[in-house]
C-alpha cells in the first residue's frame, strides 16, 4: 500500500516531534539517573539544559507545522487540526508554567534546599503522554485528508 501526501512536510515534522518527545521525555530524562556516579545535582543541571533545548524544538517543528498548514490550508483553526491544536496548547502551558516551575524547584534542589511537595512533573509527564498521542493521531490521520 503506497501512502503518499501533496503536503509532506507535515507529516514528516509531526512524526519527527513525536521522535523527539519519545527521546528525551521517555527516555534519557529517567535513563541518566540510572547512572550511579551522576549527582542528583548534575542531572537536574543536564535535565534543564535538554528540556530547554527540547523546548525550542517543539516550537521550531510546531510553526514549521502551522506556516505549512496556512500556506495550504489558510487556517490553522479548523476541526481537522484538532489533534495537533492539542499539543500546541499543551506546549504553551509547558512553556509559560511547568517548565519555569520545574526549573525553580531543580535549582532549589541543586542549591541543596528542601523543596515541598509538587506534582508539576506529573503534570509534565501527563501531558507529554498527551501530546505524543494526539500527533500520532494528527500524524496518521493526515494522510486521509
Amino acid at each position: 500500500m503506497k501512502i503518499a501526501t501533496k503536503y509532506p512536510i507535515i507529516p514528516a515534522s509531526v512524526f519527527i516531534w513525536i521522535g523527539f518527545v519519545g527521546a528525551i521525555s521517555f527516555m534519557e530524562a529517567w535513563l541518566k539517573f540510572q547512572v550511579a556516579e551522576l549527582s542528583l545535582p548534575l542531572g537536574l543541571k543536564i535535565g534543564k539544559l535538554v528540556f530547554h533545548a527540547l523546548n525550542k524544538v517543539e516550537w521550531a517543528l510546531a510553526l514549521i507545522i502551522m506556516i505549512q498548514i496556512y500556506r495550504t490550508a489558510g487556517k490553522i483553526i479548523r476541526w481537522s487540526n484538532l489533534y495537533l491544536l492539542i499539543p500546541i496548547s499543551i506546549l504553551v502551558i509547558q512553556t509559560l508554567v511547568l517548565l519555569p516551575i520545574l526549573d525553580i524547584r531543580a535549582d532549589a534542589v541543586i542549591e541543596n534546599k528542601i523543596v515541598p511537595i509538587s506534582h508539576a512533573h506529573i503534570y509534565f509527564v501527563g501531558m507529554e503522554v498527551v501530546k505524543v498521542a494526539a500527533l500520532f493521531i494528527y500524524g496518521l490521520n493526515y494522510h486521509k485528508k
